[in-house]
């Protein structure tokens, strides 16, 4: 627990097995209340590791898709009474050893979300990103910032945390079962008036870490780019999205522990 929050990591893995001992081994179980998997129909043993290391996976009867795993494993979460959740891929491409620090910034009233940069650290290509992502990731978050109208230094990292309040807020069923899932909670975020915050995290790609191909990475950018501008004509009030309406208004927690409730954007 942290500051009285009982703390959750969720892994959403999907052909994991290479790099899921590694991955929990870092991961600080003193801070860490627990650990949920969920499996997207693996093709290989990552369910079998995940049992062998004490896991109870949670596994899928088919691919659903990387948002499909979230949706599952932010309802299990919550279901097994977190108050803040940590999503890590379980690939390996994000250091485990900063789940402490993401949490401790939801934990302690600062933030409903938080977001591992790889850009702030300032060493994304050195750290093995493709030159061509990197480029598209930094043209994406300009064009983002702009008509989101909201400054963060990454959109697309695998690592983020979130509080309790601002996932039961959300309404993730609404959200795409593909990659854009991940752009769709943070403008949904933003639209039920969420604070986020970043932190600095180091990158590492490796022939274990997943990705996706080019023709997908298109895909994507031209899913993110639809995202933004439908944010932004929600907001202008031009345009009604029902995944951007909240299910009920985001409760959030100051430092010292007291509830307030906090305006939605563009109300």
């Amino acid at each position: 627990m942290l500051n009285g929050r009982r703390v959750a990591v969720v892994l959403p893995a999907y052909n994991a097995a290479v790099t899921l001992a590694r991955t929990l081994d870092e991961i600080d179980r003193t801070v860490v209340d627990d650990v949920l998997i969920v499996d997207d129909a693996s093709t290989d043993k990552t369910v079998a590791v995940a049992q062998e290391l004490g896991l109870e996976p949670i596994v899928h009867d088919c691919n659903r898709g990387y948002g499909g795993n979230q949706k599952t494993c932010y309802s299990a979460a919550l279901a097994r009474g977190a108050d803040v959740v940590v999503m890590l891929h379980p690939d390996y491409q994000y250091s485990p050893r900063l789940v402490v620090p993401m949490a401790a910034m939801i934990s302690y009233g600062e933030y409903d979300m938080a977001l591992g940069s790889r850009i702030l650290s300032q060493n994304a290509v050195k750290g093995g990103m493709p030159k061509y992502k990197y480029i598209a990731n930094r043209a994406l978050t300009l064009v983002e910032n702009l008509m989101v109208r909201y400054k963060l230094s990454e959109y697309h990292t695998g690592l983020r945390s979130f509080s309790k309040e601002l996932l039961l807020a959300l309404n993730l069923r609404e959200n795409s079962d593909d990659f854009v899932f991940d752009n769709q909670m943070i403008v949904q975020a933003l639209a039920v008036g969420a604070r986020i915050g970043e932190l600095s995290c180091p990158t590492r790609y490796n022939e274990d870490a997943s990705s996706i191909n080019f023709s997908r990475s298109v895909r994507y950018g031209i899913g993110v780019l639809r995202t933004s501008l439908q944010y932004r004509l929600y907001d202008a009030r031009v345009r009604h999205y029902p995944y951007l309406e909240a299910r009920h208004p985001l409760r959030t927690r100051d430092t010292s522990g007291t509830s307030n409730r906090a305006s939605a954007a563009g109300a």
